[in-house]
């Protein structure tokens, strides 16, 4: 396929500081609050159930684990605590995309909108009603993306020496590469771009797209400011496509060979 991306001298670190600027914008902090507040209630539940897993658990492993083997606790209970934590933090992305992903998709909407001046006319709340399907169809079409390459990166960490080296590399740059699909998605999804032009625009503007996610997944790391990651990453994503992919995809007659 071969679509002219207009080539414009920003990175993705500066598109993803971009959207903190946006959030803050009148018009759009109605739309900030929506997906943000979900994202406080749903992290809320998961630690009260993780907290309530881990005490279940560490209350098993003092029970099973003999008393002159109590020493493996200062082992085990780290390990315990990391994996239900991978555990939790998979599930609590997953669940929150799925969940979010209706007002992610109008936040996209009203970025565009604030950006370019012009309405998508994507009509009101019973045709967002209408189209949750293909709105979900298209967050399983990321799933299904994500989980057989993940496991292969996690795979790598079992590896001795040159598979665990290289693994935590790999895995950030995975990690980054995903966050540029997920929420670069969004804006491209609003205008019916199929899943697999996506990617391929996404990989044309490879330095842009990673420098975006990295950005993502460093900010995401962060307690408290992780809380607002998703909407200024939808805001900033929709900048780079504005800037970068909507003149190349407005008109649904583009060849693409």
């Amino acid at each position: 396929m071969a679509v002219n991306i207009p080539s414009i001298r920003k990175s993705g670190v500066n598109y993803f500081l971009e959207g903190f600027q946006l959030i803050k914008q009148p018009g759009l902090r109605a739309f900030v609050f929506i997906p943000l507040m979900i994202n406080l209630i749903l992290f809320a539940g998961v630690m009260y159930f993780a907290v309530g897993k881990l005490d279940e658990l560490f209350t098993w492993m003092n029970g099973e684990i003999p008393e002159y083997l109590s020493w493996l606790n200062f082992f085990l209970w780290p390990l315990a605590v990391l994996s239900m934590l991978v555990v939790m933090s998979f599930i609590f992305s997953s669940v929150m995309n799925w969940l979010a992903a209706p007002f992610n998709g109008l936040l996209a909407e009203k970025v565009e909108q604030h950006l370019t001046g012009k309405s998508l006319n994507t009509g009101g709340t019973i045709d967002l009603i209408k189209d949750l399907p293909r709105i979900l169809g298209r967050e399983w079409l990321k799933l299904k993306y994500y989980l057989p390459r993940a496991l292969i990166f996690l795979i790598l960490f079992w590896v001795p020496v040159v598979g665990q080296t290289a693994a935590p590399i790999l895995w950030f740059l995975f990690t980054a590469w995903m966050m540029a699909i997920q929420y670069c998605d969004y804006p491209f999804d609003n205008h019916k771009v199929p899943f697999d032009d996506m990617k391929f625009a996404l990989r044309n503007t490879k330095g842009t797209s990673f420098s975006f996610g990295a950005s993502v997944t460093l900010f995401s790391m962060i307690p408290i400011v992780n809380f607002i990651v998703m909407p200024v990453a939808i805001c900033g994503a929709t900048a780079m496509w504005v800037d970068r992919y909507r003149e190349a995809y407005k008109n649904p007659h583009v060849a693409m060979d």
